[in-house]
């Protein structure tokens, strides 16, 4: 063998082929990414999961989903049957295991369906919210020059308490369970806005939006594709938190008569109602109250638990 003789392949083995440059860096990085927000969804229900509270609060809100959204089958009577054989039943009377009112009508199943009501209200009063309050509160804190005016707007709106605003939309369309979770939802918008706004602000000034900018990103796609998937997580724990804020609103509501009419079942009518038989049968107060404080106290105990798991800095991770 010569010296520039090139060396012979190995037997039975293709030959060589210089390597082709690849142009893996973007699925490298959206695989990365979504590895990152696999680990990441891990970790916050692991964290969930440890944690007693969290897994107590849960566990009430999907037995008390559950009940709301089958409420119509699950109620033993209907919210508006009564008996007048039967009234103020005490709780464990045959055929009305929380007793009757002073109509007859059984408290069980006026609580479930009322409860269903005042879901309903929460959810719908938050998500009108967020629908208006998030786009706002990502424009505020994204550009300077729609920020004052979104602020001044959120301080118009600060100015009239949703009582006041209840009592106008009763007073113009009447008093019922739309215009109470609208009442509600627009009277939530000033505190989402505020919050989103300050989250925006802050994922602003961090070095992923400055590099999407600089790389020619428009600011739609910095908005929707970089800010808003990050303050996912703020939006989230804040709506846990306005939500037993609506379910109170709808019952203050209610009580007032500016909510749900009779004889729909509601929580708060069923306060109203019970007030001047207190004495005499107090667990037509007592219950629905309790149902009040439970539903309220698990979103709250639940959205303290999920803010706590989904900061990055908790220990023990």
């Amino acid at each position: 063998m010569t010296a520039d003789t090139a060396p012979a392949q190995p037997p039975n083995q293709p030959p060589t082929q210089p390597h082709a440059p690849t142009n893996q860096p973007a699925s490298v990085a959206s695989e990365q990414r979504r590895h990152g927000e696999m680990s990441r969804r891990a970790r916050v229900i692991r964290r969930l999961r440890r944690n007693p509270l969290a897994v107590i609060s849960f566990g009430v809100l999907v037995v008390a989903l559950l009940i709301a959204a089958l409420a119509p089958w699950l109620a033993p009577y209907a919210p508006e049957q009564t008996d007048f054989a039967n009234t103020f039943s005490p709780p464990g009377t045959p055929g009305h295991l929380l007793g009757t009112d002073d109509l007859g009508r059984d408290v069980l199943s006026r609580i479930m369906l009322g409860m269903r009501a005042s879901l309903e209200v929460g959810l719908l009063a938050v998500a009108t919210a967020l629908l208006v309050a998030v786009p706002l509160g990502l424009a505020a804190g994204y550009f300077r020059s729609c920020d004052a005016v979104i602020s001044r707007f959120t301080d118009l709106l600060l100015a009239f308490p949703f009582l006041i605003l209840a009592v106008g939309l009763a007073a113009i369309r009447g008093a019922s369970l739309g215009n109470a979770a609208l009442a509600i939802g627009i009277a939530q918008i000033p505190g989402v806005i505020r919050v989103v706004r300050s989250d925006t602000l802050r994922l602003k000034s961090l070095d992923f939006v400055a590099a999407a900018v600089v790389d020619g990103a428009s600011d739609l796609w910095v908005l929707t594709r970089h800010i808003l998937p990050n303050a996912t997580s703020v939006i989230l724990v804040q709506a846990t938190v306005a939500i037993p804020a609506a379910i109170l609103g709808e019952a203050v509501l209610s009580f007032l008569g500016l909510g749900i009419q009779p004889p729909a079942p509601s929580l708060g009518t069923m306060l109203a109602t019970a007030q001047q038989f207190a004495t005499r049968a107090p667990w037509t107060a007592v219950l629905p109250g309790v149902t009040i404080m439970v539903l309220a106290l698990a979103f709250n105990v639940f959205g303290d638990s999920l803010r706590d798991a989904l900061d990055p800095r908790g220990s023990g991770e």
